[in-house]
């Protein structure tokens, strides 16, 4: 078996209503490009062409707090919430539960709209994004979310937010040759996480259990420059690291970084094996990003199957990155 626990998807009821709220939008124009992308049909149709594959749906962006103000936004969460709810009612062998979406812009609904996605639908963690409108995901205000799944013991699904008004450069107003995508998301993911570590977070709330998309972003790969703050090269030592000893943290800044999970949601060999290696298998688990390809999904689902099975670890741990840390993690 094979849990997807990082992939999107949109219902059709859902899409057309963003048709009258953001008219104009880019997604109003791609998102009908990409059939399994709406069509419930279509992606278990996909499904089928990968036997014992699950996916735990999530809704695709753009974020709820970017289509309107907090005080309508809760109302179209719950919709989309339903919706997918009902989705993995019907077709259980396809889609084992969903994770609920949040109406950040509204800290105060988030936590009611969690509550009731849990007990009331069945959800197994929520989806926010790296900023909320552009604010920290670490800022004070939106603390209680993350409070509210560790009481529940559900995983936070966080998924890299920017878009093209985030330039390369001060001197422009746009990025250029799609670097805010290819680049700038896996940035965003490692910016956030950071600024969740150093604002004490794990110290916090210590039992928080955090997904961070696209196998962490940067993290793996900088793990050197985690250990090494650019202040500890001229002010500490090894073990002694002024920015985190500031920041009050209880650790080294590295341990926190390993308390987050990350998905396999790269579908390449070697950066999978490098995410691997400072994850760990516990702290792995099996992500697409599925139907996002020009395959319609295909190539991400089989490209990411690959990346798990070339990996030179025994199949027990295949088997858990493939599905049992998910069962695990969400409680499945």
């Amino acid at each position: 078996m094979m849990i997807d626990i990082f992939n999107h998807f949109m219902p059709q009821a859902y899409l057309e209503r963003l048709g009258s709220l953001i008219p104009g939008h880019p997604v109003l124009t791609a998102f009908p490009r990409l059939k399994p992308l709406w069509d419930v049909d279509a992606r278990r149709a996909l499904l089928d062409e990968f036997p014992g594959t699950q996916h735990v749906l999530s809704l695709a962006n753009p974020p709820p707090e970017l289509i309107g103000p907090p005080d309508k936004v809760p109302d179209l969460v719950r919709m989309a919430n339903d919706l997918l709810a009902e989705t993995c009612r019907k077709h259980p062998d396809h889609f084992p539960t969903f994770i609920a979406s949040l109406p950040m812009n509204n800290p105060d609904a988030s936590v009611v709209e969690a509550e009731r996605a849990i007990k009331d639908l069945g959800a197994r963690g929520v989806q926010v994004f790296t900023n909320v409108a552009g604010e920290p995901l670490s800022a004070p205000k939106f603390r209680p979310v993350f409070a509210a799944m560790v009481a529940h013991d559900l995983p936070v699904f966080v998924h890299p937010m920017r878009t093209a008004q985030f330039s390369d450069y001060a001197s422009e107003k746009e990025s250029q040759n799609e670097i805010w995508f290819s680049f700038g998301w896996p940035y965003e993911t490692t910016a956030c996480m950071t600024r969740l570590i150093y604002s004490g977070i794990f110290d916090e709330l210590p039992t928080l259990k955090i997904v961070s998309h696209h196998m962490g972003g940067m993290i793996p790969y900088f793990a050197g420059k985690i250990k090494l703050g650019f202040k500890q090269i001229f002010f500490g030592a090894p073990d002694h690291n002024p920015e985190a000893l500031q920041a009050g943290l209880r650790k080294p800044p590295l341990d926190y970084f390993k308390m987050l999970y990350a998905d396999t949601a790269l579908g390449e060999v070697g950066p999978t094996r490098c995410g691997h290696d400072f994850f760990g298998t516990a702290h792995s688990v099996f992500a697409t990003d599925a139907p996002f390809d020009f395959e319609l999904g295909r190539g991400l689902i089989r490209n990411t199957i690959a990346a798990v099975n070339a990996l030179e670890i025994p199949q027990s741990e295949k088997d858990a990155i493939f599905s049992g840390n998910a069962k695990q993690l969400l409680k499945l």
